[in-house]
C-alpha cells in the first residue's frame, strides 16, 4: 500500500505532468456539468492523485471526478436541496467503500471478461475522439469530460460535431493543428528521442499558448476568447482559499433521502472504479495486478476525506489512467504527482492556467482517444472469431450511444449466453493433489477453461513464489478461453519473469498460436478444479510459504 518508488522519478514525473494537464480541464468540466462548485472537482482531482495514489497498490490507475457520476450528482444536489448536504452522501459512500474493501467485493472484477473491458475501453476512445472535434474547432457548447453520447435539449454527439462547422474559430483551429503536428513528431521522430523527459503534451499545450499570446498582441481576430480556455478558481491569495471550500452540513445525516443517494454513488462508483482498475490492468505493458480490494479501500478513504473538504466524488478514470500509461508512467508516484501538481496549481499559478486554450488539450485527447479505438484493435477481434468479436463490438457500440455501465452490462450479458452455450457441450473439472516445498509447479488445465476460470488461475499465477519453475499444460485442452490465453501468454512473456519465475508452456503450439516452450521436468502435478474450498487450500498453501 505504501510502497511508493523513486526508481523511476524522471519518467514518473513526466507523466504525472501530462495527467495533470490533462486531468485539470476534466475536473473543471466534471464540476461544471454536476452543478457543483468548480473547485469540488479540483478537490476531487487533488484527492484522488493523492491520497488514493498513496493507499492504492495499482501502478497506472488515476482517480477524479467521473463523468459518469454526473447525472447522479446533479440530481441529487437538486433533490437534496444543497450541495453542502450532498456532501454528507460522499463520505457515507467512501464509508461503505471502505466496508465494501475489507468485505472483498472487488474480487467481482475478475469475473469480466477481457473482449468486454476491451470493448469498453475501445467506447471511451470512440467517445473522446468524437467529443473533442468540436473542442478543436472552437466549440465549447458541452463540457471538457462529457461522455454521454445525447442531452435533454435534442442534441447528442453526431449533431453537435455538424453544429461546430457553423461555429469554426480559426485561431482555435490553427492551435489544435500545430499542437496534433507537435505530438505526433515527439511521438515518432527520432530527432526528439532525445527530449523524451520533455513530455509532448507540455509541448503542445506550450506552443498552444504561445500562438495565442502572438494573436493577442498584434490585435488578431483569431485570439481565443476566454470561454476556450482553462477557466480555474482564482483566490485572491492562500488566505482566501478558504472561501472555495465548502464544508458538509451533517444535520442532515439522519434523513432517508441522504442515504439513498449515498448507496446509489457507492454502487456506481465502485462498479466504475473496479472496470477501470481492470481496463488499466489490461493497458498496462508490464502487466501487473492490482488489488480490487485495496482499491475500493483506497477509494473509500479518498471519498471521505473529499466530502469532508467539499470535494465530488471520485472513481478510477479511464482517461486518465490511458493518458498516464500513454506518456510512460512506471509506478505510482505518476498519479501522486499529478496530484500534488493541481495542488500546487490552485495556490500559486492559476491565471498562467488559465492562459491554456481548450484546443491544445482537445489535441492531447484526441491523440487519447485514436490510440483507445485503434482500428487494429477491431481488426484482431475479428481474426479471434464471433465469440470474441461480437461481444466486443457491442460492448464498443452500447458504451458509446448509452454510457459505461450500461455498455458493459450489455456486453457481458452477450458473453455469459455464449459461456453458457460452450458449458452446456463440455465438461469442465480439475482435481488437486498435494505438493512439497523445493518441488517444480505443474498445472494441467482441463478440457474446457472459460473466462469464469479466469479469476482462479490468475490469483494461482499471482501467487506463486518467485524463482519457482511452473510448466502449464494443455495437452487435454480443446478450449481456452481468449481471456485465459492472454493471462498464460502475459504471464510466461512479462509477468513471470519479472519475478524470476521460469515458465514452460506444455500443448498450446497446435491450437492456440502459443509456442510451446522448455523441457518437462520433474513436477508434482497440480491438477486444479479450482472449487472455492480446494482453491483456498491451494492459495493458502502458496501465501504462507511467501509470508
Amino acid at each position: 500500500m505504501w510502497d511508493i518508488s523513486f526508481r523511476h522519478f524522471k519518467s514518473d514525473f513526466s507523466a504525472g505532468l501530462v495527467v495533470f494537464l490533462v486531468a485539470l480541464p476534466l475536473c473543471l468540466g466534471i464540476a461544471m456539468a454536476s452543478g457543483a462548485p468548480l473547485f469540488s472537482g479540483i478537490i476531487a482531482g487533488i484527492m484522488g492523485g493523492i491520497v488514493v495514489g498513496v493507499l492504492s497498490n495499482s501502478h497506472v490507475s488515476v482517480s477524479g471526478p467521473a463523468a459518469g457520476l454526473t447525472a447522479i450528482v446533479l440530481t441529487a444536489i437538486t433533490s437534496l436541496g444543497s450541495f453542502e448536504i450532498f456532501l454528507v452522501a460522499v463520505v457515507l459512500a467512501g464509508v461503505m467503500q471502505l466496508v465494501l474493501g475489507f468485505l472483498k467485493a472487488g474480487s467481482i472484477s475478475n469475473y469480466f471478461p477481457n473482449n468486454v473491458i476491451e470493448g469498453m475501453l475501445a467506447g471511451i476512445g470512440v467517445i473522446i475522439f468524437l467529443k473533442q472535434i468540436p473542442h478543436a474547432f472552437g466549440y465549447d457548447r458541452d463540457y471538457e469530460g462529457d461522455m454521454s453520447f445525447s442531452d435533454d435539449k435534442g442534441h447528442n454527439t453526431i449533431t453537435d460535431i455538424l453544429d461546430s462547422f457553423n461555429y469554426i474559430h480559426y485561431g482555435a483551429i490553427i492551435i489544435t493543428v500545430v499542437s496534433l503536428i507537435v505530438l505526433i513528431a515527439w511521438d515518432k521522430l527520432p530527432y526528439f528521442k532525445k527530449f523524451k523527459l520533455i513530455p509532448g503534451a507540455l509541448v503542445a499545450v506550450l506552443a498552444g499558448m504561445i500562438i495565442d499570446r502572438i494573436f493577442i498582441l498584434t490585435g488578431s481576430s483569431l485570439a481565443v476568447k476566454d470561454d476556450h480556455l482553462v477557466r480555474l478558481p482564482v483566490a485572491g491569495g492562500i488566505h482566501e482559499l478558504g472561501s472555495l471550500i465548502t464544508w458538509p452540513d451533517f444535520s442532515a445525516v439522519t434523513r432517508p433521502d441522504v442515504w439513498i443517494v449515498a448507496v446509489t454513488l457507492t454502487v456506481v462508483a465502485s462498479i466504475e472504479t473496479l472496470l477501470c482498475i481492470e481496463a488499466g490492468d489490461r493497458l498496462d505493458i508490464y502487466k501487473r495486478y492490482s488489488s480490487t480490494n485495496t482499491e475500493l479501500k483506497a477509494q473509500g478513504v479518498g471519498n471521505i476525506l473529499s466530502g469532508l473538504i467539499g470535494g465530488l466524488p471520485m472513481t478510477s478514470v479511464v482517461v486518465r489512467t490511458t493518458a498516464n500509461i500513454n506518456s510512460g508512467a512506471r509506478t505510482k508516484l505518476a498519479t501522486i504527482i499529478h496530484g500534488f501538481l493541481l495542488l500546487i496549481s490552485v495556490l500559486t499559478i492559476p491565471r498562467i492556467l488559465n492562459m491554456i486554450p481548450l484546443a491544445s488539450l482537445a489535441a492531447i485527447l484526441l491523440m487519447i482517444g485514436y490510440k483507445l479505438a485503434n482500428p487494429a484493435k477491431v481488426k484482431r477481434f475479428w481474426s479471434q472469431g464471433k465469440y470474441q468479436f461480437i461481444p466486443f463490438i457491442a460492448t464498443l457500440g452500447a458504451v458509446v450511444v448509452t454510457d459505461l455501465l450500461k455498455g458493459v452490462a450489455i456486453g457481458m450479458v452477450i458473453s455469459i449466453i455464449f459461456i453458457l452455450r460452450g458449458n452446456l457441450k463440455r465438461a469442465y473439472y480439475f482435481r488437486k493433489e498435494s505438493f512439497h516445498d523445493g518441488d517444480s509447479i505443474y498445472i494441467k488445465l482441463a478440457e474446457e477453461v472459460s473466462f469464469l476460470n479466469k479469476a482462479a488461475i490468475k490469483l494461482t499465477l499471482g501467487h506463486i513464489p518467485p524463482n519457482s519453475k511452473v510448466t502449464i499444460d494443455a495437452s487435454n485442452s480443446v478450449y481456452i478461453a481468449h481471456d485465459v490465453l492472454d493471462l498464460i501468454k502475459e504471464f510466461h512473456d512479462v509477468g513471470g519473469p519479472e519475478r524470476g519465475i521460469t515458465v514452460t508452456l506444455k500443448g498450446f503450439k497446435d491450437y492456440y498460436d502459443i509456442e510451446d516452450t522448455g523441457e518437462e521436468e520433474n513436477h508434482v502435478y497440480v491438477r486444479e478444479n479450482f472449487t472455492h474450498g480446494d482453491q483456498k487450500q491451494f492459495l493458502s498453501n502458496f501465501i504462507k510459504k511467501n509470508e
